[in-house]
């Protein structure tokens, strides 16, 4: 019985709820913490960014990838030898440009460097699904990706890929931006950019490539040691007929 319980040892019974000022404390702590680590990102990705001006102007920088092949290789010397040799938009083919903007970005010359449009039907897709079918990564993002980000699998990546996207479309014209991209991007085992996958595949210069070989460059873009020009693999022929699809609804094949 409780009155035989000496009053020093008597408890009050304890609430399982906590009381309105202590989930006030815990939402006022848990809103800074969260400002904290955005202030934080954002300065992360201040210090990130490349120089916009350089970019703008200056030579084809190597990509992470280039620069992690190089390494690779170092230390294998049965690896391809490195393939790459930058060169201007108007030393590419219009037909390559329009390839692979129908191939990886049809609305690349309408958004301002993050597809939000792509980007909710992937997620539509995936809740739809219950897994990831497709992407949303525009050129802008791919190039940030080569040059700047990173292939990291970090939740983070893909937050500041965009953000950097978005901030070099501010600085970088759209034709500045694809050319980075086509003289970066990973077309083979060691091959990188159009010039140097034009020259290994068909022996020409990317000015010179043919409506089919444009085609089936852009083709390669998306895993390009394993479905190429040379390997042909029905995955890869598949691809060249989609984009062929693709560029003749947008009226830009030659008829």
């Amino acid at each position: 019985m409780a009155w035989f319980i000496p009053r020093w040892r008597r408890r009050e019974p304890s609430s399982s709820k906590p009381s309105a000022g202590r989930a006030r404390t815990v939402a006022r702590r848990a809103l800074f913490g969260i400002a904290l680590l955005l202030i934080l990102d954002l300065v992360y990705i201040a210090v990130l960014k490349p120089d916009w001006d350089t970019l703008a102007t200056g030579r084809c920088p190597k990509s992470l990838p280039i620069e992690d092949y190089e390494r690779a290789r170092q230390g294998n010397r049965k690896l391809a030898r490195l393939r790459w040799q930058p060169v201007g938009l108007s030393q590419m083919s219009k037909r390559l440009q329009q390839a692979v903007v129908a191939a990886e970005d049809a609305r690349f010359h309408q958004h301002a460097g993050v597809d939000f449009a792509a980007l909710g039907d992937a997620i539509a897709y995936a809740k739809e699904k219950g897994e990831v079918g497709f992407g949303a990564s525009t050129i802008s993002q791919q190039t940030i990706k080569n040059l700047v980000v990173g292939d990291s699998r970090t939740p983070w990546r893909k937050w500041h890929e965009m953000i950097l996207a978005l901030w070099m479309e501010q600085n970088l014209s759209k034709q500045r931006i694809l050319s980075l991209y086509l003289n970066v991007a990973e077309l083979g085992e060691g091959i990188y950019g159009a010039e140097a996958a034009a020259q290994a595949y068909w022996r020409v210069s990317a000015n010179d490539l043919s409506e089919s070989q444009a085609i089936e460059m852009a083709a390669t873009l998306p895993s390009p040691k394993k479905h190429n020009p040379l390997t042909r693999t029905e995955t890869f022929l598949r691809r060249v007929e989609k984009i062929r699809g693709h560029m003749n609804q947008f009226g830009w094949l030659d008829n």
